[in-house]
């Protein structure tokens, strides 16, 4: 199985959706929803949306774990790949988030979905860099190369360099920041929107990073991993054609099935050439998702990857240690009992 895509995702059922006001003004996708429709019609659509994305993630044979969300202060919490990330080797990390109204958006229930449901070894929290204004909202800021090692990640405000470089030696990545602007020299608010890393795959707006040096030194990072390199336009990429995962799924015989998850919005703006150079390692899962869009991100920043090791079925017989410590009345190898006088 690839390294690069997981074969379960985490998905937020959010009741409450509607773009969020508090991150329209560094985030350039960002847009109102149609006038005079209302918030409730708005976050029913967007619930139709999210459940579309979940059955046809099902469908290709993709682990999905739904949580539902009604808190109406979180309108951006469909969005779970900014405040978490998961590794192999059985390491979790929390962010910390730019906009103050997103950081509740951490759930303890997730991580403990997580611990009961995977080999987890270590959490590793950087919420607390918040009060110090440092921020880097998780597999927005950063699209990873979990195979080659490297953090491609766009500077913005939601992507600090110090914080980076502090996650890449916690997790052994190499950092390669860059900047991204747009042709108005508007910074990309987030890395996913404009790249995508798959196994033998790389979607990526080359053109948005004006530093040539830069740019030909991302490139030249992506090909020697013997990647495809598939570029995008600025065209394509405000119709979120760079916001797409590949992920890990199964056919009905269970066979391995590799697919590039993005919605068909992003489909549409793909040329056939560029159709063709992706269908060559995986499928294309396309879902339709305007509403869902009108925040600003499209299916990547729907989707939590889970990259651990999932637990066994059925655990082992424990041992006899194991046991003796879960009598009411063990009795310790000198004779003497474990008192219990603890509630």
């Amino acid at each position: 199985m690839s390294a690069q895509a997981p074969s379960a995702v985490i998905l937020i059922r959010a009741t409450s959706f509607v773009p969020n006001p508090a991150t329209a003004a560094d985030n350039a996708f960002q847009s109102d929803a149609p006038e005079g429709q209302s918030d409730h019609t708005t976050a029913e659509k967007a619930l139709q949306e999210m459940d579309r994305l979940a059955a046809a993630l099902r469908d290709a044979g993709v682990r999905v774990h739904v949580f539902d969300d009604d808190d109406h202060t979180r309108p951006d919490s469909v969005f779970p790949n900014n405040w978490v990330s998961t590794h192999a080797g059985g390491t979790v990390a929390v962010y910390p988030m730019y906009a103050s109204n997103r950081r509740h958006e951490r759930r303890h229930d997730v991580l403990e979905m997580l611990k009961s449901e995977y080999r987890v070894q270590a959490i590793v929290d950087y919420s607390g860099l918040e009060p110090d204004g440092i921020f880097l909202e998780g597999t927005g800021a950063m699209v990873l190369d979990h195979v080659s090692r490297v953090a491609y990640t766009a500077r913005s405000h939601r992507a600090d360099v110090a914080v980076l470089e502090r996650f890449c030696t916690d997790f052994n990545y190499e950092p390669m920041a860059f900047d991204a602007v747009d042709s108005d020299g508007v910074p990309v608010y987030h890395t996913n929107v404009i790249a995508c890393i798959g196994t033998d795959v790389a979607m990526i707006a080359l053109e948005m990073i004006p530093d040539e040096a830069r740019r030909e030194q991302v490139r030249e990072r992506l090909a020697v991993t013997g990647r495809t390199i598939v570029e995008l336009t600025e065209e394509q990429i405000r119709e979120f054609a760079g916001n797409a995962v590949e992920l890990c799924g199964r056919t009905p015989e269970g066979r391995r099935r590799y697919v590039m998850a993005m919605s068909a919005r992003a489909r549409r703006s793909l040329r056939p050439e560029q159709v063709a150079a992706i269908e060559e390692s995986c499928e294309i899962v396309a879902v339709e998702i305007p509403t869902i869009e009108l925040a600003g991100g499209s299916v990547r920043c729907m989707i939590a990857g889970v990259h651990l090791d999932h637990r066994p079925e059925e655990l082992p017989e424990p041992g006899e240690n194991v046991v003796a410590i879960n009598e009411d009345n063990p009795i310790t190898p000198d004779g003497r009992f474990v008192a219990k006088d603890y509630v």
